[in-house]
């Protein structure tokens, strides 16, 4: 039987740091990528990167490109080319993986200089694909349609699939980001090394939602409570939510100057690379403070929920299989009845 009831605080994680990903993990990726390219017949494959949506080229270059747009060249001999913007042309000497550095200035920001005498589809002549017969394209997006043919559907930049067909007009083109986040993807196997790198991430988050809950009071702003979501200057993988009483005032999503109330809807979020927290809930000392409405919230909602969570983590084991957990949770929070959908879109390492 749940029951409500005071518990000790979970202590707040002390001295945590950085965990880089070695040079052992990084040719283990790239190993990885060229292993899938060699089953599926690619010769090479293209992957599109900027800020948002440049995860895939991050798992093998080490790093995003930041406000510009990128993209990586991969061989099925391993060389490799990496296409840049005016101000991440100077990172090109960063790469965790070798690579042969190819300015674009198409990739800058609006407004800045485009000094190049050469075309998109000249400057990617550079990338040395004029003799293959099959290119993979990753953008971030696998596609899984029951109406569309999903390996000829690309969310690269049109400009950039243009040229690519204009300068291979004998080549097939193929969605390749399946090699990278698709059942059997390159992504969805860690070793030890990136389970640690990603920990981090996880720590600061839990450590910054503790600290939000703890500022929980009436009459604190949205803000005040917020500052607990940031920590030593990381970056956020998801928009950080403070939000009370009414949403997405005059279609704002950040935390503002209002103030808590008594009984007010609230929800908590926050994540960084490795892992995401949120909590929802209400603004009240205990259920006698809910409004009328809500007086069964702990019942049908809570603690069912809560009840959930605890099958989940008393249940799940290394080797089972996906189906089966979705099942045993099933058995316990019919999605029938309480309106569950699963959301398998929100990756917790490097994405949200």
């Amino acid at each position: 039987m749940i029951e409500l009831t005071h518990v000790k605080k979970p202590n707040i994680e002390e001295n945590i740091y950085p965990v880089f990903l070695s040079d052992e993990t990084m040719k283990e990726r790239k190993d990885a990528i060229l292993n899938r390219m060699k089953e599926n017949d690619l010769d090479s494959i293209v992957v599109w990167a900027d800020l948002e949506h440049g995860n895939n080229f991050e798992y093998l270059v080490g790093f995003l490109p930041r406000f510009e747009e990128a993209l990586l060249v991969l061989h099925k001999d391993g060389i490799a080319e990496i296409v840049l913007g005016n101000e991440n042309l100077n990172k090109a000497s960063k790469s965790r993986i070798p690579v042969t550095p190819v300015h674009m200035p198409h990739f800058s920001l609006p407004n800045q200089p485009m000094k190049t005498d050469e075309s998109v589809s000249e400057i990617l002549e550079q990338c040395n694909l004029s003799q293959d017969k099959k290119v993979g394209l990753v953008g971030w997006k696998n596609f899984t349609s029951k109406y569309d043919e999903n390996s000829e559907l690309f969310d690269l930049p049109a400009f950039i699939v243009e040229a690519l067909k204009k300068n291979l007009p004998d080549t097939q083109f193929v969605n390749a980001t399946f090699i990278f986040i698709g059942e059997n993807g390159a992504r969805c196997t860690n070793n030890a090394n990136e389970f640690a790198h990603y920990e981090f991430g996880a720590a600061l988050a839990g450590n910054c939602m503790l600290k939000a809950i703890d500022k929980l009071d009436v009459d604190v702003s949205e803000m005040e409570v917020a500052d607990e979501l940031d920590v030593g200057g990381q970056t956020h993988s998801v928009v950080t939510i403070m939000a009370v009483g009414a949403r997405f005032e005059k279609a704002n999503m950040y935390p503002t100057n209002k103030k808590i109330k008594l009984a007010d809807p609230l929800s908590i979020t926050t994540g960084f690379k490795g892992g995401l927290q949120s909590r929802g809930g209400y603004a009240v000392h205990d259920e006698s403070e809910l409004p009328e409405n809500l007086k069964g919230y702990l019942d049908a909602v809570a603690k069912p929920y809560f009840n959930a969570v605890v099958h989940w983590l008393e249940n799940i084991h290394i080797g089972m299989k996906g189906s089966e957990l979705y099942d045993s949770i099933e058995n316990v929070l019919p999605k029938e009845k309480y309106g569950w959908t699963l959301n398998p879109g929100h990756l917790c390492a490097d994405e949200e």
